[in-house]
């Protein structure tokens, strides 16, 4: 008997069987799919190191935003071609989108707190 892993991150369970249900979609449209990976090219590279400075640059300025966060973790992705070392990559695009996510759902219900007060 396999047990699963308790999600400590707040919020987790739910936007994890949100994506859940997104994979369903996807498997019930596509079908189970397998594709070769397509990344590590010279190019890919060199968008990563282009997306790592203006983090950094925004960053350093106070300006960072998650399109900035999010961008570098996937041409950090795309510009990997060890597949050891994509896949912790892709770990932590999915984490990011997921922070991004929770962050957008407590300004929604902050948001709604907030209207519901007047």
């Amino acid at each position: 008997m396999t047990t699963q892993p308790t999600l400590a991150t707040p919020g987790l369970d739910r936007h994890m069987a949100e994506v859940d249900a997104e994979r369903q979609r996807q498997i019930a449209r596509f079908g189970d799919q397998h594709h070769p990976d397509g990344t590590g090219s010279a190019t890919d590279r060199k968008l990563a190191d282009e997306a790592r400075r203006h983090c950094d640059h925004t960053t350093r300025t106070g300006q960072l935003t998650w399109n900035d966060i999010l961008s570098e973790e996937v041409c950090e992705a795309l510009a990997e071609s060890d597949p050891g070392l994509l896949r912790t990559e892709l770990v932590q695009v999915a984490a990011v989108a997921l922070a991004w996510i929770s962050d957008l759902d407590s300004r929604t219900a902050a948001e709604t707190e907030t209207d519901g007060a007047r």
